[in-house]
């Protein structure tokens, strides 16, 4: 089974350490420990923590979000599980989707169902099958929900988002990474090429790209994408390292070493 450091997550999602940590706090997900006493993470643990960020881009407060999901497990019937679960933002209150209702947090009661976007916008849910079209945004959370119980229709609803919307920076994460994942790193790889295309001020694209061409054994390839991240993002450690590693790999020692020292001085 494939697990998770903080410091993936923090790369995948953009969530920072902090967050993570009050979330682990609060119950709702509950890491392993490795040998050295580190978290790690589940796919699932990663799902879960993906629809807190998504609350976080509906600007709810930090504290809101944490408390909410710290009182979700007593808020539905224990039979749920978390990872089948669609949480959304209505105004500054959170609901939570079981797939039958939309419920309050913290009140249980039953809502209408409705899909909100970062902008606080609303727009009524529909199945795709129906005709009906969703915004981008709205495609990208039906994604996000999707993940934990059909890839399938998850990949073909951030297909949808880009569609509605090229420059969906989050989309093309989220789909490159979800290709990443089922071993279909060359189709990932076009994913993020074209991400980058749309959206070039997002250094996580080009990291992203980065692991998939090492999957692909294509180092020269992998270590000029980790580069375009640096440049995009002077602040993003683990593309220091992932530079530094490959150039030490592919006998750059000079470029090794000052990539390592650029990356000590962002994790001491």
């Amino acid at each position: 089974m494939t697990s998770y450091t903080i410091r993936t997550i923090e790369s995948i999602l953009g969530i920072s350490r902090p967050a993570i940590l009050a979330l682990v706090r609060a119950g709702f997900v509950s890491p392993a420990r490795n040998a050295r006493r580190a978290y790690v993470f589940t796919f699932q643990d990663v799902i879960v923590l993906r629809m807190a960020h998504a609350l976080r881009a509906a600007r709810i407060p930090a504290r809101k979000i944490v408390r909410a999901l710290a009182r979700l497990r007593g808020a539905l019937p224990a039979e749920i599980p978390l990872s089948g679960l669609r949480i959304t933002a209505v105004g500054n209150e959170i609901v939570v989707s079981d797939g039958a209702a939309l419920r309050h947090v913290d009140s249980g009661q039953l809502l209408l169902d409705l899909e909100v976007t970062p902008s606080g916008s609303v727009t009524q849910i529909r199945q795709g099958s129906d005709g009906v079209q969703r915004t981008a945004e709205g495609w990208f959370y039906l994604a996000c929900h999707l993940e934990a119980e059909d890839v399938a229709k998850a990949e073909t609803a951030y297909r949808e988002a880009l569609q509605a919307d090229p420059g969906f920076g989050d989309a093309y994460v989220n789909l490159g990474y979800l290709l990443h994942i089922a071993g279909r790193n060359d189709e990932a790889v076009n994913i993020y090429r074209d991400g980058h295309a749309h959206v070039p001020g997002n250094a996580l694209i080009p990291f992203n790209m980065g692991v998939a061409l090492e999957e692909l054994q294509r180092f020269g390839d992998a270590l000029e994408s980790y580069e375009v991240a640096i440049k995009t993002d002077r602040s993003f450690a683990d593309a220091y390292y992932n530079s530094a590693r490959l150039n030490e790999k592919l006998g750059h020692f000079k470029a090794a070493i000052r990539r390592y020292k650029e990356y000590r001085s962002f994790v001491h």
